[in-house]
């Protein structure tokens, strides 16, 4: 592999960020698509209920510019939506949580699509929408997964079981024999809302010659072609799929959504471009959400700190219909060792439906639940122990000679120096200082509270998978790359065009990245898993080196040299050792190669190259009012290790964004509803999501610990911001408090939570 050492460790500015800067983005909304129509759907205000007849489509159908008003029964829509059926283990039913495209017969969360209106603007289509409602009759709602898990109530009379999915792990095993202290917590992560910029849309446009050309905010395009292929029948190839400038995903935006589907199929059926946008509110309560855990925990230790055993249950709410959700639970519980050497861990897990928006994927989706529920749990054996938080850490700590190291729960993680990135972030943070104000405050009594929490935490990112790609170089000399990642934020035409370049040994900017383009890009698996660099950035690096292979022979020719007598690729080009004066440039080996009848080319897929597993420590410095539960987050240092930095500017701006989401989990955020199953957080209004003004300046430092699983010893940043600062926060708060008797405050630790917990403190401590 010939990577300059140079291409890694440079700040390149991003290429993108000038049109976006200038309000040029190309986002769907942004498409002009002539003649295209509006579609707005009709969705339930029932959180659960039987339809007996839907009413005032035929009204809908005569409004002023309506042109069509569907319902299940008017498309020919498959069934049901295959990525939302999940098989129960054990269970007699091959597919028993079947997701309609379109609801007809039960309403199961407020929001659920039951029809949809298409006119020639979206003031007629909002119009004729009004018209439209259910006749129905409503069933208890079950709104909290414990109650799901007790098969009162069923979403699924025929399944028998809100169960959607269960696993377990040496349950019955006695983890905890060895342990001479044990301390047990009941966790909740909360449930919250993606929120991402562009909220979700497609646009669908029958072509003259029976093809298809799609636009959709989507972090997996060419899965969205996938499931178009059935709902459209035609072949794949007649499909076009193209996300453009996409305004963030967090996850929420890699299924394929119903609402995909019936603008394709309404669409098809009318033979006009058919296009729709979520509204803010709506995007609330339809993309699907993310987090939603009960967890319990048990965790043992001797009395000098080591820890011994772990025990481990969850509870997933999966929402109305079991999708990618069902697994958070399964991935949260392969890392709950987080970065200690724990002996024994047993687990189990569940998964339920309820009548709430269905979970999905949310930045880090599983492994920030687990890593709040260790350090959790990690902070009570402190305060039992009467250890130092950090000591605690530092003492159970896998150490950095024994990777690659399989923890108790199965999973083998790649490369670590865990108590680096600890000592870096106590050193940005002056702890032992941090501790003696806290403890000047607590002598004096004041009425603010200081706390400091830790948060030391490992997860996993490029789960197994092979990416496509292709490096071509242009008559002018420049090179084209193609990949089959999707960038919706991240930076990928900066990162890719320098990994490019550093290999060709030409300048970022002479390289063109395109991606996200079903038919400019043969295949792709998106972005997901903070997956892009590693999957996406290798490939392109194996095919740019297949190139310059190919390009030696074409120069050796030319020279009339041994290719082992080249030097190169260098100075755009190569040159004969010893001699700099003969030198050929990339233009002309590309010549040479169209001579030849090849263009100087290369593509592939490149096999997976396997998980690795970034980690890192934050700390929080927070100031509590113990007489009215405010905090304020004063200080959040943030050391993140995700192996061999490529460009640091990329990779601090996904720390920062990553630990403004963390933040808003930990101290704002949070999906609520009332009794019968009505949101009341729909609206920005009403969810408390934190603007600039909320979060402090963020202090971030990096460690860098090569990986061997891939060529560019790099690992995923995009979620680690998420997953450290959102138990470094919640600790901190927790620890303001521990001398009032507060053992523990659930996310998110709102004014009144952190009161509540105040009052309910025992007396005396």
């Amino acid at each position: 592999m010939t990577i300059p050492p140079s291409t890694f460790g440079i700040p390149a500015l991003r290429t993108e960020d000038p049109r976006f800067l200038r309000g040029e983005g190309r986002y769907v909304e942004n498409i002009e698509i002539p003649g295209a129509l509006r579609a707005v759907f009709v969705r339930s205000i029932f959180a659960h209920a039987v339809v007996e007849s839907m009413e005032g489509v035929e009204a809908a159908r005569a409004m002023p510019g309506v042109i069509g008003v569907y319902t299940a029964g008017d498309l020919d829509l498959p069934h049901q939506l295959a990525a939302g059926s999940v098989e129960v283990p054990g269970g007699d039913l091959d597919r028993p949580f079947e997701r309609p495209i379109l609801a007809s017969e039960r309403l199961r969360y407020v929001g659920e699509p039951y029809a949809v209106v298409v006119a020639e603007t979206l003031g007629q289509a909002l119009d004729a929408a009004e018209n439209v409602y259910a006749i129905a009759e409503p069933l208890v709602p079950v709104i909290d997964a414990e109650s799901a898990a007790t098969d009162e109530v069923l979403l699924f009379p025929e399944t028998g079981t809100n169960v959607a999915t269960r696993f377990e792990h040496r349950w019955d095993d006695d983890v905890l024999a060895g342990a001479d202290v044990t301390v047990r917590g009941r966790f909740v992560n909360q449930r919250v809302a993606p929120v991402p910029m562009e909220m979700n849309a497609i646009a669908v446009v029958p072509e003259a010659d029976a093809s298809f050309t799609v636009w959709v905010s989507s972090q997996v395009p060419f899965d969205v072609r996938s499931d178009l292929v059935d709902v459209l029948g035609v072949e794949r190839a007649r499909i076009r799929v193209i996300a453009p400038d996409v305004g963030g995903g967090f996850g929420a935006k890699v299924p394929t959504y119903p609402e995909y589907l019936i603008v394709a199929k309404a669409a098809e059926v009318l033979g006009r471009p058919v296009r729709w946008a979520e509204s803010r509110s709506e995007s609330m309560i339809s993309m699907t959400h993310g987090r939603s855990q009960v967890q319990w925990v048990e965790i043992g230790a001797r009395r000098d700190g080591s820890i011994t055993g772990l025990r481990f249950e969850v509870l997933t709410n999966v929402g109305a219909y079991p999708q990618l959700g069902s697994f958070m639970g399964q991935t949260t519980a392969e890392m709950i060792s987080g970065v200690y050497a724990i002996g024994d861990i047993a687990f189990r897990g569940r998964s339920v439906v309820t009548n709430v928006t269905p979970l999905g994927a949310y930045r880090g989706a599983g492994r920030p639940e687990a890593a709040a529920a260790i350090e959790r749990a990690v902070d009570m054996l402190a305060v039992e122990l009467e250890m130092d938080p950090a000591e605690l850490r530092r003492r159970n700590l896998i150490a950095p000679d024994a990777f690659p190291f399989r923890t108790a729960a199965g999973t083998e993680y790649d490369s670590g120096d865990y108590g680096l990135a600890l000592d870096r972030a106590l050193e940005l943070a002056d702890y032992p200082a941090l501790r003696a104000e806290q403890t000047q405050r607590r002598a004096r009594g004041d009425r603010t509270a200081l706390g400091v929490g830790l948060a030391t935490y490992v997860e996993i990112t490029a789960f197994p998978t092979k990416e496509f790609a292709r490096v071509d170089i242009e008559a002018d000399g420049t090179a084209t790359a193609y990949v089959g990642t999707t960038s919706f934020g991240t930076g990928h035409e900066t990162a890719f065009a320098q990994l490019v370049g550093g290999v060709l040994a030409i300048a970022h900017t002479d390289v063109r990245i395109v991606h996200s383009d079903t038919a400019l890009v043969e295949r792709g698996q998106g972005s997901w898993g903070s997956r892009s660099l590693q999957a996406g950035g290798s490939v392109l690096v194996e095919r740019a080196d297949e190139v310059v292979e190919r390009a030696k022979v074409l120069a050796a020719a030319a020279f009339e040299v041994d290719v082992a007598d080249l030097e190169g690729p260098v100075d755009d080009g190569f040159r004969v050792l010893g001699a700099p004066e003969r030198s050929i440039a990339w233009r002309e080996l590309a010549a040479r190669a169209a001579v030849d009848g090849e263009p100087l080319s290369a593509r592939g897929v490149s096999p997976d190259p396997g998980a690795t597993f970034p980690f890192g420590t934050h700390v929080a410095v927070v100031d509590v009012d113990v007489e009215t539960g405010d905090v304020r987050l004063n200080r959040l240092i943030a050391v993140d290790d995700c192996g061999r930095i490529l460009n640091p500017m990329l990779v601090r701006g996904q720390q920062h964004g990553g630990l403004a989401q963390g933040v808003a989990q930990a101290l704002f955020e949070e999906v609520r509803l009332d009794e019968a199953g009505n949101p009341i957080t729909s609206t920005l209004m009403t969810y408390l999501m934190p603007s600039a003004a909320e979060l402090p300046s963020f202090e971030c430092a990096n460690t860098e610990t090569l990986t061997p699983v891939n060529v560019l010893g790099v690992k995923g940043i995009g979620e680690s911001g998420s997953i450290g600062s959102t138990p470094a926060v919640q600790n901190a708060v927790v620890d303001a408090l521990a001398h009032l008797g507060v053992r523990h405050v659930d996310l998110p630790c709102t004014p009144e939570r952190v009161w509540a917990a105040i009052q309910a403190a025992p007396a005396e401590v």
